[in-house]
């Protein structure tokens, strides 16, 4: 595999926006059970329902161990679905995987950012990651694509949303926290993502969701549908612990403008729930030291928002909520041209993350 050693932007590549045409979506086989319950088998159902929504609309590359691979083959029984043998720490390649990026002579790279299970000794999920360090390394290799590796730079796919056109959302919570990049100042980080997105404006929402344990992922909380509008999770309770955050977002948003001078149109999203685990959902799940506990006192950070954009299509997670078909119509409406498929997102959810976070799109070469 070649690593190169300068940067997207001075080799004239740049991230597209989610909508940009694909060659198709990335996940991983969840297994971990000090994450899923039950040995993984109701996530893994989970999963497939999802790799099978995808995969009527484009292809589908399902990364599964060793140990998994039999059992993962015969459940993905689609031909649009590709199953490679691959080792990981757990199923997130949204943050584990790379960062496809592009240029206007048809080629396709990727950036490798370094990894460190969100936070490391400093609040992260579990240890070791290592394995979880490699994903983005060999994907690029499976896809001969060439790489850019940022050798102590933190960044998880799930903290970034872009519109192609030069702009990126993130949060303050997770970019700006002490347990990715301390020795960075803020500039210093949109230097990086400049670089190696070719973004030439960051815009900075103060939080992400509440209790959302990638410390304030974006993906969980606010994306763009296209240039120049966004959809942000929302409720209008101001005994919901979201209330503030989701003000504080929309001042920023309603305040800022993007790369091209542009206004922001802001989207609303309600919030599903309140959403907790049950006991026998927690119970399910191997106490490991060091892994993230499972408590049904904990509110889950569950959200609409979490959606994966595919050719034509849409696959969002519903949670059995008053607020599913709500939030479908919405979807629908920002995206008339694309079919909106919902999936039961509840075993998701109880791992930490969505289809979004479970999901990375590799973008269609493009040629001007």
């Amino acid at each position: 595999m070649t690593t190169l050693h300068s940067t997207p932007r001075a080799d004239g590549f740049y991230m597209p926006a989610e909508w940009a045409p694909q060659t198709q979506a990335w996940m991983i086989w969840p297994e971990r059970p000090d994450n899923w319950r039950l040995g993984g088998k109701p996530a893994q159902a989970a999963h497939v329902a999802v790799a099978k929504a995808i995969a009527r609309f484009e292809p589908v590359t399902v990364a599964v161990s060793a140990a998994q691979y039999e059992n993962a083959r015969a459940r993905l029984d689609v031909p649009n679905i590709r199953v490679v043998e691959m080792s990981s720490d757990d199923a997130w390649v949204r943050d584990t995987g790379p960062t496809f990026v592009i240029n206007n002579d048809g080629q396709v790279r990727g950036v490798h950012w370094d990894f460190n299970a969100w936070g490391g000794f400093d609040g992260g999920l579990y240890a070791p990651w290592n394995r979880d360090c490699q994903v983005g390394s060999k994907i690029l290799e499976i896809e001969r694509a060439a790489r850019y590796r940022t050798e102590g730079f933190v960044l998880e796919g799930g903290s970034i949303h872009v519109d192609g056109e030069g702009t990126l959302i993130t949060t303050e919570e997770c970019l700006l926290n002490r347990n990715r990049n301390a020795h960075l100042s803020r500039e210093e980080i949109e230097a990086v993502l400049g670089a190696h997105l070719a973004v030439d404006k960051v815009i900075w929402l103060p939080d992400g969701l509440f209790n959302d344990e990638t410390d304030g992922h974006v993906d969980n909380f606010c994306c763009y549908v296209r240039p120049g509008e966004v959809l942000l999770a929302w409720t209008d309770d101001p005994q919901n612990p979201n209330y503030p955050r989701c003000q504080a977002a929309l001042k920023v948003l309603e305040t800022t403008t993007d790369a091209k001078g542009r206004t922001l149109v802001v989207h609303k999203m309600p919030i599903p729930g309140p959403l907790y685990a049950t006991a026998e959902e927690c119970a399910g799940v191997d106490a490991v030291e060091g892994s993230q506990e499972r408590n049904p006192s904990v509110r889950l950070a569950g959200s609409y928002v979490n959606f994966l954009i595919v050719n034509g299509g849409i696959i969002a997670p519903s949670f059995d909520d008053p607020l599913d078909e709500p939030a479908r119509e919405i979807l629908q409406a920002l995206f008339p041209q694309h079919e909106v498929v919902m999936v039961p997102g509840r075993e998701l959810l109880l791992g930490g993350g969505n289809i979004h976070c479970l999901t990375q799109q590799q973008p269609a070469p493009h040629k001007e």
